[in-house]
């Protein structure tokens, strides 16, 4: 199988990276910067520079073209202003998906945000401004790709994020409350949603739980309507 990450330098990206190198697929990560291209080569993956908030749709239709699978894990990160979450962690997930849908790479996995769906009605008291717009942002590119019939996606949204090792325990489920999640974990559900063609039309939320990764995914693959 061959899989392309958008965001491929970020921190669950190179941890899949490995993961899907690691067991024989081809994978390839999309950068933005060449400085970026060595990490994603000790990983095992292919460096593909473009940067996705100025590419067109031809161009990134290119770089998915042969690709059996998509992944799309980039964000504007810590420390972007509003504008970025609108360029990055908006437009730019819509455009891969757009470049998805050209290119024929029908499984399409998008790693979005707990609560992304929450923000319909204005910013909370007491919310950070700029996080507000991140969340806002990402319920947008949720809400472009779920009415998408020509892609099989999966929207995995994780909580609170870590970089303790990974326990091959989670709790997956449409909604799990708050909590925290390893990077590690993350990467490894990411890989196994790659793999499960029944969690195609879900969006399902994250956190570190007791179910081994393998069962946590076959309940979910079970689960009408979620």
């Amino acid at each position: 199988m061959r899989t392309v990450i958008a965001g491929g330098h970020g921190q669950i990206a190179l941890r899949l990276e490995r993961l899907l190198a690691g067991r024989g697929d081809a994978v390839a990560g999309i950068v933005r910067r060449p400085g970026q291209a060595s990490g994603l080569l000790a990983a095992g993956a292919e460096p593909v520079v473009c940067d996705l908030e100025t590419a067109g749709v031809e161009e990134v239709t290119r770089h998915l073209e042969g690709a059996d699978a998509a992944v799309f894990a980039a964000g504007a990160g810590p420390g972007s202003g509003s504008a970025r979450k609108q360029s990055v962690d908006h437009r730019a997930a819509v455009l891969f998906a757009d470049a998805a849908q050209a290119a024929g790479v029908r499984r399409y996995v998008m790693v979005s945000a707990m609560r992304a769906d929450a923000l319909l009605d204005g910013t909370p008291d007491g919310m950070d401004p700029v996080f507000a717009d991140y969340l806002r942002a990402k319920g947008a590119a949720d809400d472009d790709l779920r009415a998408r019939t020509d892609l099989d996606w999966t929207v995995l949204r994780p909580g609170r994020l870590t970089d303790e090792t990974g326990t091959g325990r989670v709790h997956l489920a449409p909604e799990t409350g708050r909590g925290e999640v390893t990077r590690d974990d993350v990467a490894a559900v990411l890989l196994a949603l790659l793999d499960e063609p029944r969690t195609a039309g879900l969006t399902l939320e994250l956190i570190g739980g007791r179910m081994p990764i393998p069962e946590a995914i076959d309940e979910v693959a079970g689960v009408e309507g979620a």
